[in-house]
């Protein structure tokens, strides 16, 4: 067991507490807990730092994303110290605008990799592209047998996309349901929204038509379609933002989020290690970057020190949201006995100091506990 003595809980629930760990899962949270010291493997004084649950990064591109303009503009595989370095201790990971060169195969293999490592890794089957790329031959299939696997992805309103119809799509959201069914998992369709013109307005139509529930359909990347995202919430939906390469710039519009749509149906996410490319007026590639997963938490530090958040309410984003929209909840996304012990401990100043998943000791006071393999 851990012990970790003298925290303070990100919500300010409670003063100073003592939280108990055993396996995986935290088993107490009170004052000054008393345990036998000989079954204690080890004592971690919190010195008063805040103690949150981990992130949940729901999309990152785990095997590396790009590829736009060429293949030496593929966007290497992620390392475990990234995840580790951002306090994102729950990841989904999946394919980007490239599912020829990059396969399914591949990320479903570093999703396990992850796992074998102490980590909480999922990921999504298929890519851009339609017809979707999977690993069985159907998507069902994927999310019912593929322990990993928990939903779909694909783009819309993107020149590199497929130009799905709505009947593909619709397809493609009962295929997802189904398996998602079948298997107890969250049977998403995980959308690349584009800058197209036709923004959202597939899936709202789909929803206001179909048997389809509102929750199968996740469109990410919505800083530049606020009306129809507060208009895909105002309906039940998730609605998820990316964190960019400007954190001020992103929690404005979060901040716009957050006072047009509910706040418990925003959530965000990094796209880490996926191509971030800038195109011209004639779609042209004039320049490419990447994600960081890390870029998660400059976004809740800006919320809080610019905009006046609580840490406690910007953190749902990366926490309670994602967690319930996942059907990852309570056991994930909070702190609390019974939930899993991944925690973060942070100074006042919203410095990632400690970094424990999965009841693992990963990183102590800046320090990393772990040896990373082949980093």
């Amino acid at each position: 067991m851990i012990l970790l003595k003298n925290v303070r809980p990100y919500d300010k629930s409670a003063d100073v507490q003592d939280i108990l760990i055993c396996g995986r899962d935290i088993i107490e949270i009170a004052p000054n807990i008393d345990v036998p010291e000989r079954l204690i493997e080890q004592t971690i004084d919190g010195g008063g730092l805040v103690a949150a649950p981990g992130y949940i990064d729901q999309h990152v591109h785990i095997t590396g994303g790009g590829g736009e303009g060429g293949f030496s503009n593929q966007v290497p595989p992620l390392k475990l110290s990234q995840l580790v370095d951002a306090g994102v201790t729950t990841v989904v990971g999946l394919l980007g605008t490239d599912g020829t060169t990059r396969s399914v195969a591949n990320l479903v293999a570093k999703t396990k990799a992850f796992n074998e490592e102490g980590w909480t890794a999922y990921c999504l089957t298929g890519s851009y592209w339609y017809p979707t790329h999977t690993l069985t031959g159907s998507v069902t299939d994927d999310i019912t047998f593929i322990q990993e696997i928990i939903g779909v992805k694909v783009a819309i309103s993107d020149h590199r996309g497929s130009g799905i119809t709505k009947d593909e799509l619709t397809r493609l959201g009962h295929a997802a349901r189904m398996g998602g069914m079948l298997s107890g998992k969250a049977g998403i369709v995980h959308l690349h929204t584009g800058s197209g013109e036709e923004e959202l307005r597939k899936i709202i139509d789909i929803v206001k038509t179909s048997d389809l529930p509102v929750s199968v359909f996740r469109p990410t990347h919505l800083s530049r379609h606020m009306d129809q995202a507060v208009e895909f919430a105002s309906l039940g939906g998730y609605i998820d933002f990316t964190a960019g390469t400007n954190p001020s710039y992103v929690a404005g519009i979060l901040n716009t989020a957050f006072s047009r749509a509910p706040k418990d149906r925003v959530t965000l996410s990094s796209d880490g290690n996926g191509s971030l490319p800038m195109w011209n007026e004639k779609k042209e590639l004039i320049g490419i970057t990447a994600g960081r997963v890390s870029a998660d938490h400059d976004v809740i530090c800006a919320m809080v020190n610019e905009f006046g958040y609580k840490y406690s309410d910007a953190i749902r984003m990366l926490t309670e949201n994602p967690a319930k929209a996942l059907k990852l909840y309570p056991y994930k996304g909070l702190l609390a006995a019974g939930s899993c012990a991944d925690i973060l401990l942070l100074s006042d100043a919203l410095a990632i100091d400690t970094v424990i998943a999965n009841g693992k000791l990963f990183k102590l006071h800046g320090k990393s506990m772990y040896t990373p393999k082949f980093e």
